[in-house]
């Protein structure tokens, strides 16, 4: 009970990542970007993989253009028909993952595709106490759904799918901003 609180106090605080793109060529003048015209959003990503993975194709779209305070009354069904025929660890109702959720409380809480911030506490998207209050570039973000969706209630389930073998950058990250490393 604890840890659903927890999700649903993370979700008051949301923010969202846009990619926006405009059919016309970037035009500069006086040295800054023109950024009239018309705008549209192209993809929805504040949690990595989820729109991938649990977006049925023909919903990608309509996802993607989705209010997030919308999301989840409009997709968290299919999430939890994609998650239960992906995940043997949440095969039988009542099975939970990790952090005691079931298919439909877990679903309800990817559904809507935010990254939420934690401005008190600790930031990470999971260290094995929090969970969800930000995202650190450290942060596996893809092991950690991958244990979340495949490894059951103690994430010793189907070890084989909960873990994506990448645990570093293939460079460092730097101390200053940008932070990221520069390109190859």
């Amino acid at each position: 009970m604890k840890n659903i609180k927890l999700f649903l106090a993370l979700l008051v605080m949301p923010l969202v990542a846009f990619n926006c793109s405009d059919d016309d060529d970037m035009k500069m003048e006086n040295g800054l970007p023109n950024l009239a015209g018309t705008y549209m959003q192209e993809d929805q990503m504040g949690r990595p993989a989820v729109n991938t993975v649990f977006v049925s194709p023909s919903s990608k779209d309509m996802f993607n253009v989705t209010v997030p305070s919308m999301q989840n009354a409009s997709f968290q069904s299919m999430f939890q028909t994609n998650l239960e025929g992906l995940s043997p660890a949440f095969a039988n109702a009542g099975d939970t993952n990790a952090l005691g959720l079931d298919a439909a409380t877990f679903t309800s809480v990817l559904a809507t595709d935010v990254l939420n911030v934690s401005l008190d506490g600790t930031t990470t998207f999971y260290d094995g106490t929090n969970v969800l209050t930000g995202r650190n570039l450290s942060d596996d973000v893809i092991t950690v759904e991958l244990l979340l969706i495949f490894g059951g209630e103690d994430f010793s389930e189907n070890p084989g799918l909960s873990d994506d073998n990448v645990d570093a950058n293939d460079k460092p990250f730097l101390a200053s901003f940008p932070y990221l490393a520069s390109p190859w």
